[in-house]
């Protein structure tokens, strides 16, 4: 059995609560909606996942905060990690410095 957290309807991101390999199809219930998201990467313990396409620079949230920004396309079911994420805070510095 697949399993992850989704706390907020506001999510864009579910966290694995056990590895979930690339392929898996999951189906998250959101709001009263039900999506079906293909896992795009291997997703281990505790990381997050993609719920929907994320755009650069757009707010990666988690349990209805928002924990970062993309800085990368993140499309749904792909691995959101340091790799194509940071601070909020980060990202607002890098701006700030003509980094992005």
């Amino acid at each position: 059995m697949v399993k992850f957290v989704v706390m907020s309807e506001k999510d864009n991101v579910a966290t694995a609560v056990s590895e979930i390999r690339s392929g898996t199809k999951v189906n998250v219930r959101i709001g009263g909606r039900e999506l079906e998201v293909e896992i795009k990467n291997d997703i281990p313990f505790g990381h997050k996942f993609a719920l929907r396409d994320i755009d650069v620079g757009g707010n990666v949230v988690k349990y209805g905060e928002v924990i970062g920004v993309a800085t990368k396309p993140i499309k749904a079911g792909e691995h959101v990690h340091v790799h194509n994420v940071v601070s909020s805070f980060v990202w607002k510095a890098m701006k700030e410095a003509g980094e992005r």
